[in-house]
């Protein structure tokens, strides 16, 4: 289990002093397959910040850029969430039957409906999806017409028959703010536009990253299919919450250990979208917490991240 904390490390880091750290795990707490939370909490901060200083370092692309393309992962990541189970129902032939709150049906074939359900041939959630592959393998000209077809769905949700009503009349939830469907054309627009500057920015310049991050989303597709765990349920929301605490977490650690700005891009883009969507649809605020605490902790990370690199910056100057 050791070896799992090796994975906040930078791939450069492991072949150096992999196997020097897990020496020393084994010496410090013997016969324990996982060293105590504290010492967990160290090396997963340490992990962060080697990567960190990883990324800052490789000077193929400006800050601004990585920025940007950090930005559009974590929005076709957010725009995947409340269609990961439809989406995994639907590649394996899956009926949610009652299951199915937020989503009539999940046919496979172009005439499969459900009650109340348009016949649709493809579900929503396969444009978000099919963006974040592409832009996790830096090919922007292929998530850039993903992320243009998900403003187009929603904009003819009305009378656009090839996804349906699947999942654009049906509720989404992205941690905390208002609901945001996929004709809320706010996100797929701000998607779309990073998508068209990292196509214009000459997309050989692009971070690559492996497929193994693709294994969470996967993951979060089996537990949502399989356990038919939808993206309103209070389950689905907390565990939501506490991943995008820990993201927070990991963005000011890797901020404050290099005083670089690209991190603060997406926190801002997140930020932008949900304040906007409680502003729209004040009445359809999910109400977990009050409405003056949601903004607070939507808007606070921005300034807590700009001074964490404005001090870093600082004392790199003294040093």
């Amino acid at each position: 289990m050791n070896r799992l904390l090796l994975a906040a490390y930078p791939e450069s880091y492991r072949s150096r002093q992999g196997e020097e750290l897990l020496t020393c795990l084994a010496e410090a707490y013997p016969g324990r397959s996982w060293p105590p939370p504290r010492e967990v909490a160290a090396l997963a901060r340490a992990g962060v910040r080697a990567r960190a200083r990883a990324v800052v370092d490789d000077t193929a692309r400006p800050w601004w850029l990585d920025g940007i393309h950090l930005t559009a992962l974590v929005l076709a990541a957010l725009a995947l969430v409340p269609y990961l189970q439809d989406v995994w129902h639907w590649a394996l032939h899956i009926d949610p039957g009652r299951h199915a709150i937020a989503f009539h049906f999940s046919g496979w074939y172009p005439w499969a409906r459900g009650p109340g359900t348009r016949i649709r041939l493809l579900p929503y959630g396969l444009l978000p999806l099919v963006c974040l592959i592409a832009l996790l393998r830096g090919k922007s000209w292929i998530a850039l017409p993903a992320a243009a077809a998900m403003i187009y769905a929603g904009a003819t949700f009305n009378s656009n028959t090839l996804f349906g009503d699947e999942g654009k009349a049906g509720l989404g939830y992205y941690g905390l703010g208002a609901p945001i469907t996929a004709r809320d054309l706010v996100l797929s627009g701000t998607l779309c536009a990073a998508c068209a500057v990292l196509a214009v920015c000459r997309p050989g310049r692009l971070r690559r990253h492996s497929y193994r991050w693709l294994v969470p989303v996967v993951l979060a597709m089996f537990v949502a299919g399989g356990l038919h765990v939808i993206s309103i349920s209070p389950a689905f929301q907390r565990g939501l919450f506490a991943l995008e605490v820990a993201a927070l977490i990991a963005a000011w650690v890797a901020t404050a250990a290099t005083g670089d700005y690209r991190w603060l891009i997406p926190v801002a883009a997140v930020a932008f979208i949900r304040t906007q969507a409680i502003v729209v649809q004040p009445n359809a605020f999910m109400r977990s917490l009050p409405d003056m605490v949601v903004l607070l902790l939507l808007i606070a990370p921005l300034p807590v991240l700009a001074i964490a690199a404005q001090r870093r910056q600082s004392r790199a100057l003294l040093e």
